[in-house]
């Protein structure tokens, strides 16, 4: 789950992490009145759940109050276009307002999972304010990577390794270390799957201060963290990724027209790879999970359906735990319940799987059974053209 910036500081001032005064506003007149409290020069900040936003015009330094009214008007309730909101941009509807802080330096920080060594990750960078992609691919030697030790965290050694390659000054040596071990008692108790900071400065007064905070809360771990709930916002989530959510299926919405409805996370990653040979564009990440039962594959339907860039369907199941007969029998059955105006196309490997296209083949219902994996995409992605 993804939190706003205003949320991921308040979590830093609980663990006593150095970030700029400042509070969240979601009117004009409560805006202003915070910039008032706050005192002039402060930065009007927009809330939302990308990044890219001083690019995008979402974040303005303000030094008196007809300023401060101009940017508020230019910023809250207006729709925000930055690099990863895509062309349709984000509605701000909420700000974070700011004392603004003198800086000496910028870096890049952040704390996140290496899959591949399956342990936390510190990775700092001296090149502040720019995209940590972009430092990688013009820039990989101003990249600095210090690996947790499994059980233990990060030793006290190892932060003051990435300490000294930031600063030779030993007062600000020892802040850095501090920030960091905070940082990561933060990414561990609030489990998080990413906690980023871009920038992370130093003041002209030899301080260290999180100037941009970004939380990402890991939703398996939700259950020890109920208090979480509060923090959402679903005005910043798809629509229809809220609604696959209630039926607890893994959606999440891409820009292509061909709707994936997958048993297992690694087949719907195959899935949409294979529609992308095919020349085709997939429409969305769905893991129906591994019993694909009749309601399971209704309540699919009914998310797919609701994205009107889908102009065909995609079954691809896999019978391992599930037999592929009952899936057929789960398919049809959801077929006469939630009414489908787009092609669909039927594919079923696995136990039982002869049967299932035999049930499949004996249905008077409108769809598409395919006997290959290739097959499969390349109709799917042939009824979205005809």
């Amino acid at each position: 789950m993804k939190i706003h910036e205003y949320q991921a500081k308040a979590i830093f001032r609980n663990f006593d992490l150095a970030v700029p005064r400042g509070k969240p506003a979601f009117s004009k007149n409560e805006a202003l009145a915070v910039a008032a409290e706050l005192g002039y020069p402060c930065v009007i900040k927009a809330q939302i759940h990308a990044g890219g936003r001083g690019k995008g015009g979402g974040v303005k330094l303000v030094k008196n109050n007809a300023e401060a009214i101009a940017a508020v008007d230019a910023i809250l309730g207006q729709r925000l276009v930055t690099a990863q909101t895509g062309k349709a941009g984000k509605i701000v509807r909420r700000l974070l307002i700011e004392e603004a802080v003198r800086i000496d330096r910028e870096f890049y920080t952040s704390i996140i999972i290496d899959r591949q060594k399956a342990a936390p990750v510190l990775i700092v960078s001296t090149e502040g304010g720019m995209e940590i992609e972009k430092i990688a691919l013009k820039m990989p030697e101003k990249i600095i990577k210090e690996y947790a030790i499994p059980g233990f965290g990060f030793e006290m050694f190892q932060l003051r390794r990435v300490a000294c390659r930031l600063t030779s000054d030993r007062n600000l040596l020892n802040r850095f270390v501090d920030f960091f071990a905070r940082l990561y008692t933060i990414f561990c108790a609030s489990d998080a799957s990413l906690v980023e900071i871009n920038p992370l400065v130093t003041t002209e007064d030899g301080q260290v201060i999180a100037l941009d905070a970004k939380i990402n809360l890991d939703d398996n771990a939700a259950y020890r963290h109920p208090e979480r709930a509060e923090l959402r916002d679903p005005s910043e989530e798809d629509e229809a990724e809220i609604e696959a959510s209630k039926y607890k299926l893994n959606y999440i919405r891409l820009d292509g027209n061909v709707g994936c409805m997958v048993n297992g996370a690694g087949l719907a990653m195959a899935t949409m790879d294979l529609i992308k040979l095919q020349e085709g564009k997939p429409a969305n990440f769905l893991d129906v999970g591994g019993v694909a039962s009749p309601h399971t594959i209704a309540n699919g339907f009914r998310v797919l359906s609701s994205d009107p860039n889908v102009k065909a369907i995609l079954i691809n199941i896999f019978g391992g735990i599930v037999r592929c007969d009952r899936v057929a029998l789960g398919i049809l059955e959801a077929l006469e319940t939630v009414r489908v105006q787009v092609p669909v196309v039927i594919r079923l490997e696995g136990t039982n799987a002869e049967l299932a296209r035999k049930i499949l083949g004996e249905s008077s219902l409108d769809f598409k059974v395919a006997n290959t994996f290739k097959e499969a995409a390349q109709m799917a992605v042939a009824a979205t053209i005809s």
